[in-house]
Order: structure tokens, then sequence, then C-alpha cells
């Protein structure tokens, strides 16, 4: 018992330590919002309107967050009802598809959204960090 205490102490000590020594890069989508909210001098016009069009596009993205569990959760029971890749199995990959396919639009037409909010020098810093964000490795 002493053994098995020793070595769980251990390995949460090892994961705190790499978590310390190697924190991981924030996410590209961290760094846009990041560069939206702290790093473009918006005015409150701008704000304003930021804050309308996240609150919208919270809701559609949960929205459709949901709707990929719930595509998951079949795509689940398909692979438990069949064992393979049958036609149940394609039928909820493409429906999966469709709704990932969705959000990204959405995703897409936020992005926009917001870029016109801003004046021509800060959609050069926006444009910027979004093409970072799409071309960052993913590491």
């Amino acid at each position: 018992m002493l053994i098995a205490i020793v070595v769980f102490v251990a390995a949460v000590a090892g994961v705190w330590a790499g978590r310390e020594l190697f924190p991981s890069p924030p996410s590209p989508g961290v760094e846009l919002h990041s560069l939206l909210h702290d790093g473009l001098e918006l005015d409150e016009a701008q704000q304003t309107k930021l804050q309308m069009l996240e609150s919208h596009f919270t809701v559609r993205r949960r929205a459709l967050e949901l709707e990929l569990r719930a595509d998951n959760a079949r795509l689940a029971a398909a692979i438990e009802a069949e064992h393979g890749n049958g036609p149940q199995v394609a039928a909820a990959v493409d429906r999966s598809h469709g709704a990932m396919g969705e959000l990204q639009k959405e995703t897409l037409n936020h992005m926009f959204a917001m870029r016109q909010i801003l004046r021509p020098d800060q959609a050069r810093t926006f444009d910027r960090a979004v093409v970072k964000a799409l071309t960052a490795d993913a590491r």
C-alpha cells in the first residue's frame, strides 16, 4: 500500500512539474480573443457591438456543439449496432460532418462580422492574427 501511495504522489508531482516547466502555449482562438479585447484598443461603440456579436455567436455555437454531441451519440449507437463500418455508421459520420461544417461556417461568419466593426488599422492587425491562428503548428 505504501508503494502505491508513493507512486501516486510521484506521478502527481511529475505532472505538476511538467506543467510548470513546459506550459502549453495558448490556443490560437484564445490569442485572437485576447487581441480583440486587449490589443486593438476598441472604442466604446466597438466594444458594445463586439459584445452583441459574441452573445449571439455563443448561443449559436452552443446549439451546434449540442448537435455535434447528439451526432456522436448516434455514431456510438451505430458502431455498437453494426460493429463495423456499415450504413448506419456511414450515415452518422456524414451527419456529424454536416454539423462540423455548419460550426466552421458560423465561426467564419462571426469572425467576418467582428472584422466589420474594426477600423482599417485594427483590421490589418486582426487579419495578421487570423492568418497566424490558421497556420500555427498544432503541437
